[in-house]
């Protein structure tokens, strides 16, 4: 499928629509592979040991599927995550960005279905893997 949206409508989209989550995302890439989408890790986003929380990672791996999906459909802002599974590998290197790389393994009319994974910036090894279903309004 065509993309639909490049890096920079998807940032333009985050910014109109999900303006309280917009400062912390950045959209790298976008294009045939996938969305790479960075989240700029500061404190609120760490736990004690000084590494990023499951919860911040389970965000971003949330945020980069949904984009990777609205790149191949367009601007659907209702569709909605309805399952995922993410396992946590290793730890996030400290102070550091953790970049998402989400692809699109099937895209239906009502679900996609996708992969993310996660790493410290500059990181070979992956911190975290996920898998998403999302489910997709009707037109």
């Amino acid at each position: 499928m065509p993309l639909m949206m490049d890096a920079g409508a998807l940032q333009a989209f985050l910014a109109q629509d999900f303006a309280q989550v917009v400062a912390e995302f950045r959209v790298m890439r976008a294009d045939d592979a996938g969305v790479a989408l960075r989240l700029l890790v500061n404190d609120r986003h760490l736990r004690p040991g000084g590494t990023v929380s499951g919860p911040a990672m389970f965000g971003l791996a949330d945020v980069a599927m949904y984009l990777a999906i609205l790149s191949r459909i367009g601007p659907v802002a209702l569709a909605v995550t309805t399952n995922c599974a993410i396992d946590f590998m290793r730890k996030p290197a400290a102070g550091k960005d953790l970049v998402a790389e989400a692809r699109v393994l099937k895209l239906g009319r009502s679900l996609a279905v996708g992969d993310v994974l996660i790493f410290s910036e500059g990181v070979d090894a992956p911190v975290a893997r996920a898998g998403l279903t999302y489910a997709i309004p009707p037109k």
